[in-house]
């Protein structure tokens, strides 16, 4: 299977998927951490592919979306972004919206704590 085929495969066959460094358990970088941070919090079930353990898999991923950088979060197949985009939608409720949209369970409550704690 070619490494565009693995990653299709994967977005298709998961609701959410974070394509990070690292797993959700053991992040191995910042911005990996703050989106699987946010994920777990919120109660989301996502799948975590480690981009650090296939270099393939590293540039694929990128390729596959035409976004340079990781982490990258996927919901139903669709691209969503990185951590700005995902940090930006979670505290303006528009992550929320898309969650309910698709059917993806989520704590609500987790989801207003996140955006009481960093309200302005």
């Amino acid at each position: 299977m070619t490494t565009e085929a693995q990653i299709k495969d994967t977005v298709t066959n998961n609701d959410v998927v974070l394509f990070m460094k690292g797993t959700k358990e053991m992040p191995q970088c910042g911005f990996s951490s703050r989106v699987a941070g946010v994920l777990n919090f919120m109660g989301v079930e996502f799948a975590d592919v480690n981009v650090l353990a296939d270099e393939a898999l590293r540039q694929g991923i990128k390729d596959y979306s035409d976004w340079p950088t990781v982490p990258q979060l996927y919901v139903k197949g669709e691209f969503v972004g990185g951590c700005d985009i995902v940090t930006e939608m979670t505290l303006s409720g528009e992550l929320d919206t898309l969650l309910e949209k698709e059917g993806v369970a989520f704590n609500k409550e987790a989801a207003d704590k996140i955006r009481e704690a960093n309200a302005d």
